[in-house]
């Protein structure tokens, strides 16, 4: 008897590493101290020295049940994106630029090519956020996951000027509340869309024409990372009085989370177009529209606010970040909490 019989590869291990290289190296940053395989990452915070008050802030979380949609359809290389961008994007919402990240696989069985596409999307999120792949661990695990299954979590650190951070203090009545873009679902209430829509190989791979494509594709569309814009509209000279990042508990929860107390939030829900994987999953799921709004971003991913005097600017900041910015409501005074009208 061996680790190997009893179910652990460590050769396997070797050849994953190996594998994934190419796609680390590609996300350095000239901060990066060592490579891939220590048993830490080093990352040199040299570069803050001229800051006034460095803040670290942090973000972690993982992709959740959205992995059923990627074992189903056997497609790996999107999902890292989504577990980037759940972390990255919490880190741009309190103003910080995201300096490193570090991953964490565990499966049942360590298929070298599988792991290696999984952290090619690891990669791929951390290049779009900027931030640096400066480690992480794959567990292989049998008897505890499937062999053909695996859980995908991550960890990203990153650096704001205390006096830059995006706390919602300055929120004021007349401020107003500015959306930017979602790519679909991201990763939140895939339980909900497990039950709704059929889980077949062959519904997911079904071209459906209001979609664009099929619906599998349409599920597995990684969430948007923000970092670009966001970076973007501060360098624009505005200042983001609050940021909400739109996750799980949609817009009921999370834009609370931005506002001080006195003020309320007022969002107009036709002041942008719903996508067509919202109203879908809606209809034939008869879920009622609160809950559609208390579950998901329905379209929207962020939603800033910033005085009035600059909403051009900032339309026009995320703009030449390739996203799509709208006016979605205003900040009045009131109970701390959000109206949808």
């Amino acid at each position: 008897m061996d680790y190997k019989k009893a179910g652990v590869d460590i050769e396997a291990g070797y050849r994953s590493v190996e594998l994934m290289k190419k796609f680390v190296n590609e996300t350095a940053r000239p901060e990066m101290l060592g490579g891939i395989g220590g048993f830490s990452g080093a990352f040199s915070l040299a570069g803050i020295k001229d800051m006034e008050k460095p803040t670290l802030v942090s973000g972690t979380d993982g992709v959740g049940t959205k992995l059923k949609l990627a074992f189903l359809m056997d497609k790996h290389d999107t999902v890292g994106i989504d577990c980037v961008a759940m972390c990255v994007n919490d880190i741009a919402c309190a103003g910080g630029e995201p300096l490193f990240f570090l991953d964490y696989i565990a499966c049942g069985k360590n298929y070298p090519e599988k792991i290696a596409m999984i952290v090619k999307g690891v990669a791929e999120g951390c290049k779009q956020a900027g931030a640096a792949l400066i480690g992480g661990e794959t567990a292989e695990m049998p008897g505890f996951y499937p062999e053909d299954e695996y859980d995908l979590a991550g960890f990203s650190v990153g650096i704001v000027d205390e006096k830059d951070l995006i706390t919602g203090a300055l929120i004021q009545p007349g401020d107003a509340l500015i959306g930017i873009g979602s790519s679909g679902i991201h990763s939140n209430g895939f339980s909900l869309v497990r039950r709704v829509f059929s889980m077949s190989e062959e519904a997911l791979r079904r071209h459906n024409a209001d979609l664009g494509t099929t619906l599998g594709e349409a599920l597995l569309t990684p969430t948007k990372i923000y970092v670009k814009a966001l970076k973007e509209v501060k360098q624009a000279g505005v200042t983001i009085r609050g940021c909400s990042h739109i996750t799980g508990g949609g817009f009921y929860e999370n834009i609370p989370r931005m506002l001080p107390d006195g003020v309320h939030a007022r969002v107009q829900k036709n002041s942008y177009e719903v996508p067509v994987i919202f109203r879908m999953l809606q209809s034939l799921g008869c879920i009622e529209e609160r809950i559609m709004y208390n579950t998901y971003n329905m379209g929207i991913g962020m939603v800033l606010a910033v005085g009035q005097e600059d909403v051009d600017k900032t339309i026009a900041a995320i703009g030449r970040a390739d996203e799509h910015a709208f006016v979605i409501g205003e900040v009045v005074s009131g109970d701390k909490g959000v109206t949808l009208c």
